[in-house]
């Protein structure tokens, strides 16, 4: 049954066998592996913590179940706890005791993302910096811990601090996807945009298939050249999505499908040819009867985007992450036509998202900043209240709620809404510069330290959040 991947149903044969041999350790392991495969998460930490309680000198079990509590149930506190318990085995957990620093470092890292108090915060960095470099120095020569302290030192923003033991972890482990986004993300930081997109180009040729890549690649392109000419990488991440989702493939399965991430791509790609063609013969311009390489770009996007609508209409099948995916790529596309003034393209690409996830905290937003665009406030101002409704410490829903409300003639509301920010989000220099803005409509004297802050931070900010690195074990 393992050979076959039907997991569901082995696990439910071990939990018979445990009928009969309930205080076998060898079943209660498999049962927990069975479970883990299965994407039984909560059952799979339960059997390896019994695992652990009858076998206490096996540091394995507990990082097992604080890799499933790290990676797919969000629990932080309890993965500490299970991290902490191997490494208070000290030499006794031998091979294992690095790792358990490095769940521990992860545990802390996460909980400081998930703290509305910047106290919390700072305190759960510091202890995750602290674990990172004791996982560091007792095995040097694992690329994951390097890579690992290298974000850990990007997220409190010791941004020229990380690119050593990024570098290390590169020297280990030189075509790793994530190194080489870290890479290209603390160039960005660095303002070296040029250089990272030349690194991101390098991580692409290695992962032509990451969206990811291919996310942060558009922000580079936004920079260097600008909105219009970023829309060639939409346009080119609409045909690679198209191509690589197979939906009849998908028909039998469902979200709950128990293959490991780094199995779905080969999963997904598709055999047959895709039947529809995106790029369609350039559009003219009507002065010229030239076309100038960003409308070129425009144009095929414009029909990349109405054969793809007919797919993200129909039903949706198979695992949530291909539409989640498609989502990120319509709201990206949107964010390029409203920074191109192209307010009807960037409403069509909101509503192709909305036909995917209607309630969607992130679509929300984008329709709330259509709305505002169009002088719509009191539209948009509705619509920033259901985003904050569904994700109350979002950054930027709060950032342009706060503005709308400054902008609006609610100077003081529109100032305790960004103070709230910039307690939950004290690097985001856009916090920081609404919050200047609000002081400063008030004549408050704080308003230029704000300022200040504000520069400070987009000196070190990178053309995209760090957290988009996953953390996992």
């Amino acid at each position: 049954m393992a050979r076959r991947g039907q997991y569901a149903m082995l696990s439910e044969c071990l939990e018979r066998a445990m009928k009969f041999s309930f205080n076998e350790f060898h079943l209660w392991h498999q049962l927990g592996l069975a479970l883990m495969a299965a994407g039984k998460w909560v059952g799979a930490v339960s059997v390896f913590k019994e695992c652990s309680s009858m076998r206490p000198e096996d540091p394995s079990l507990p990082l097992l179940a604080a890799k499933i509590c790290i990676g797919h149930l969000n629990w932080f506190k309890e993965a500490e706890a299970l991290s902490q318990s191997v490494g208070s085995m000290g030499e006794e957990a031998g091979e294992f005791l690095p790792r358990a620093y490095l769940a521990l470092g992860l545990s802390f890292s996460l909980q400081a993302s998930e703290a509305s108090l910047k106290a919390d915060r700072d305190e759960f960095n510091k202890k995750s910096l602290k674990a990172l470099n004791k996982a560091h120095s007792l095995d040097p020569q694992d690329a994951q811990i390097c890579r690992y302290l290298a974000l850990q030192l990007a997220l409190v923003r010791q941004v020229s601090a990380a690119m050593e033991p990024l570098q290390a972890a590169l020297s280990l482990q030189a075509d790793d996807l994530h190194s080489l986004h870290l890479l290209t993300l603390l160039l960005s930081a660095q303002k070296h945009h040029r250089h990272a997109l030349d690194t991101l180009s390098l991580a692409l040729s290695q992962h032509p298939d990451s969206f990811s890549l291919l996310l942060t690649k558009v922000k580079l392109e936004e920079v260097l050249f600008g909105p219009a000419a970023a829309l060639q990488t939409c346009e080119e991440m609409l045909q690679r999505w198209q191509t690589s989702y197979d939906f009849s493939r998908f028909s039998e399965a469902d979200d709950s499908s128990s293959l490991p991430a780094a199995e779905k791509s080969d999963v997904s790609p598709l055999i047959r040819k895709p039947s529809i063609h995106l790029n369609l013969p350039d559009f003219q311009d009507t002065c010229t009867g030239s076309l100038t390489p960003p409308s070129v770009a425009v144009s095929r996007l414009e029909a990349a985007l109405s054969e793809v609508s007919d797919i993200s209409s129909t039903r949706r099948q198979g695992p949530a992450y291909i539409w989640t995916t498609l989502e990120h790529i319509w709201l990206q596309a949107a964010e390029l036509f409203m920074a191109d003034g192209r307010l009807k393209e960037a409403q069509f690409c909101v509503a192709e998202a909305s036909l995917l996830f209607p309630n969607s905290h992130s679509v929300l937003l984008q329709r709330g900043r259509l709305a505002e665009l169009r002088g719509q406030l009191d539209e948009a101002k509705g619509l920033y209240d259901e985003a904050l409704a569904i994700h109350p410490t979002g950054e930027l829903i709060l950032v342009h709620m706060g503005r709308l409300l400054v902008k609006s003639g609610r100077v003081h509301l529109g100032e305790k809404v960004l103070r709230d920010a910039v307690q939950i989000h004290s690097t985001s220099h856009e916090a920081w510069s609404g919050l200047g803005e609000a002081l400063q409509a008030l004549s408050c004297s704080q308003a230029p330290d704000c300022f200040l802050t504000a520069l400070e931070l987009e000196a070190s900010c990178p053309v995209r959040p760090f957290t988009i690195i996953p953390r996992e074990l």
